[in-house]
């Protein structure tokens, strides 16, 4: 409550009997605030708008970490309203319509299409919706980002193939197989590992794979070994997990007898695993609590009417704004060397969960136990 707020209260408390003390001051609070817009505060309703449900971060920790953290910095009474567009802009701009009629006080937003989305963020702005970026940076008048160092995952990925190839770098081709166009993170992974590739590696194939799905990096993975040769092929960038598994399934079923080292992110269950037993070289672990963290911390500041200094020490540019207030969240080569360390301490994974039958002979290697 704030000091002016307080001194309405106990104004009305002189002069009202000690049983309806605690009411009349709430009632007062309530009509102060309405007659001069003072700040809200903890009865907010927050908008999360998630771009799909393939990749496994989104459902399983994203979504679960921000209505946690929303809970705590209201002490349970905001409400989350969330919705899914399933990897469709469209679907996306609808949802921000509903959120806008919702009347919702603030909205994050992992945009589908950080271009297409532009047009529902203003619209938003214009209702007086302050709009947090999450994980990748909208275009339009958004008030705060939050992410990961994204070019710094490709300089971690590439640097993690270089390593793996060793003095073969040059003795053949690696695959490119990059993300979608419609994210621009995909273009600052693709700009970091270039950044640790260019001469030092021979592109055979490049690939910027339509909505990061895995069937759609299998099949580019297929016409990479039917245009290089399986024997020309050293090494694969995969700009994340999802990929990495239609990436992996294409090279056995294309007669490789001993598979080259595919890069991953996002430290998927399936992806951990497959590191486990040798056949991902690496994924790039991104803690997600802190980058939820910071959403949720920005999104309630912005619906109180508070400043972001506090939060957000950094400054972003998107081709549409300039000095975005940012939190941007370091990330981690995860090996096989580190994952007790990492998504195991983290409490991301458990032991057991990682180490199932199929895995354990594996494990036990690992000293996974």
């Amino acid at each position: 409550m704030n000091t002016r707020m307080r001194r309405a209260a106990v104004a009305v408390a002189a002069t009202a009997m000690a049983v309806s003390l605690a009411a009349c001051g709430s009632a007062e609070e309530a009509d102060s605030a309405k007659e001069t817009g003072a700040k809200k505060g903890d009865d907010l309703k927050i908008g999360l708008l998630l771009p799909e449900n393939q990749t496994a971060r989104y459902e399983k920790f994203d979504k679960p970490l921000i209505e946690k953290k929303i809970s705590e910095l209201t002490n349970g009474k905001a409400e989350l309203v969330y919705a899914n567009a399933k990897q469709d802009a469209t679907t996306q701009t609808q949802q921000i319509d509903t959120m806008i009629t919702n009347k919702v006080d603030a909205l994050i937003v992992d945009a589908v299409d950080s271009k297409a989305i532009a047009g529902g963020v203003k619209k938003a702005k214009d209702q007086g919706i302050p709009v947090v970026a999450f994980d990748r940076l909208a275009e339009g008048p958004i008030d705060a980002y939050t992410s990961f160092d994204n070019e710094e995952v490709g300089h971690v990925q590439g640097k993690a193939l270089l390593e793996a190839l060793g003095d073969k770098a040059k003795d053949g081709q690696i695959v490119m197989m990059n993300g979608a166009i419609t994210d621009p993170n995909a273009a600052l992974f693709k700009k970091g590992a270039l950044a640790e590739l260019d001469g030092k590696v021979n592109i055979g194939k490049s690939y910027d794979t339509k909505e990061w799905k895995p069937e759609n990096a299998n099949a580019n993975m297929e016409a990479a070994i039917s245009a290089l040769g399986k024997d020309k092929i050293i090494g694969v960038y995969s700009a994340n997990d999802g990929m990495a598994g239609g990436i992996i399934t294409a090279l056995k079923s294309g007669g490789f007898s001993k598979l080259p080292p595919v890069t991953g992110q996002d430290a998927e269950l399936a992806g951990v695993q497959r590191i486990v037993a040798g056949e991902q070289f690496m994924s790039v672990y991104k803690p997600y609590a802190p980058e939820a963290s910071a959403a949720a911390e920005m999104a309630v500041a912005l619906a109180r009417g508070e400043k972001l200094d506090s939060i957000a020490k950094e400054k972003t540019d998107s081709p549409t704004n300039k000095g975005i207030p940012s939190v941007l969240v370091p990330v981690v080569s995860l090996t096989k060397d580190n994952i007790k360390d990492t998504v195991v301490k983290d409490g991301v994974y458990t032991v057991a969960e990682i180490c199932t039958p199929k895995y354990k002979a594996a494990c036990d290697k690992l000293g996974l136990k």
